[in-house]
């Protein structure tokens, strides 16, 4: 038996007995950000090319944290990429050179405990931050470009007042529940477990009070009308389901889901189909993207050529 699997067990076993003992046990587990994901040879040159510096957020405790961030191309119209959980910047390579070729600014960061970020933990307020001062770096954003956890943030900031009247959502969450759930089944903690964890959760982050689960979920905080919105997600997704995004779909009039088959949750992010239709989405006028919500017949039709096992 490995070391998480004995310890997925002793959750489970804990949790059987005191629901909330398990969940103070499995919430420094849910809060781990794990290993820093390296940069890919194949993006190296690209992460290379990168104008670096830092900007300053108040961090997950609130005690100041600098943040690396990332700046590519000259263009007058700059696109923000927010990234996902335990990833980096440099995972939007192939996009950060369709962007360029296209005369985009593009802007990025690593979040606390991700990429070349210090920090040993982090949470979505963090992304939130960095996008706001980066925001007042550069000014308003012609989009802002989020995957998984970052797709999250991006609507959230959106939401809540960044400057952008464009939003892409590739693999993203409708709700930040959603990451509770997709732990608790993969340590297959039971539903009072997860319910206590939750709570934990919140007492910890927001002692002050509030339900950061309603507060932060972009399936109860829809965009503004006049905020063009983007889904792209993968039917087979293991981490963040494609049912999220038809919560997006359905409280986000005019939006567009783009559905993939076989390209899982990560590797989605690089498949041409996603390239072609964020592509499209930011350089197209304002008036095309005036359509009413819908699932993107033209990408089901390419679904056979997008086939392998998830990622």
């Amino acid at each position: 038996m490995s070391a998480a699997t004995a310890i997925a067990a002793g959750v489970r076993l804990t949790g059987s007995v005191s629901p909330t003992a398990g969940g103070a046990l499995a919430y420094p587990l849910f809060m781990r950000v794990g290993p820093r994901t390296p940069v890919a040879p194949a993006d190296r040159a690209t992460h290379d090319s990168a104008r670096r510096s830092t900007v300053r957020i108040p961090g997950l405790h609130r005690r100041g944290v600098d943040v690396v961030s990332y700046e590519w191309g000259t263009g007058d119209d700059t696109v923000l990429l927010a990234h996902g959980w335990q990833s980096r910047a440099s995972v939007f390579a192939p996009l950060i050179r369709e962007l360029r070729s296209e005369g985009f600014r593009i802007v990025a960061f690593d979040g606390p405990a991700n990429g070349d970020s210090p920090g040993r933990g982090t949470y979505l307020i963090d992304h939130l931050d960095a996008m706001e001062q980066l925001q007042r770096r550069h000014g308003r954003f012609h989009a802002v470009v989020g995957h998984s956890f970052g797709a999250l943030a991006a609507l959230m900031a959106a939401h809540d007042g960044l400057d952008t009247h464009r939003v892409v959502g590739i693999a993203g969450a409708a709700d930040p529940r959603t990451f509770i759930e997709g732990f608790g089944e993969m340590l297959r903690l039971d539903r009072r477990t997860r319910d206590a964890l939750a709570a934990r959760f919140s007492a910890k982050l927001f002692p002050g009070g509030g339900d950061p689960f309603e507060r932060y979920s972009a399936a109860r905080h829809p965009l503004r009308p006049e905020t063009a919105l983007l889904l792209v997600h993968d039917r087979g997704d293991r981490r963040v389901p494609y049912a999220e995004s038809e919560r997006l779909l359905a409280v986000n009039p005019g939006a567009r889901l783009v559905p993939t088959e076989g390209l899982g949750h990560n590797r989605v992010l690089r498949a041409d189909v996603t390239l072609d239709a964020v592509v499209d989405f930011l350089t197209a006028p304002d008036a095309a993207l005036a359509a009413p919500a819908r699932v993107d017949a033209d990408a089901d039709a390419e679904l056979a050529t997008r086939v392998g096992p998830p990622a």
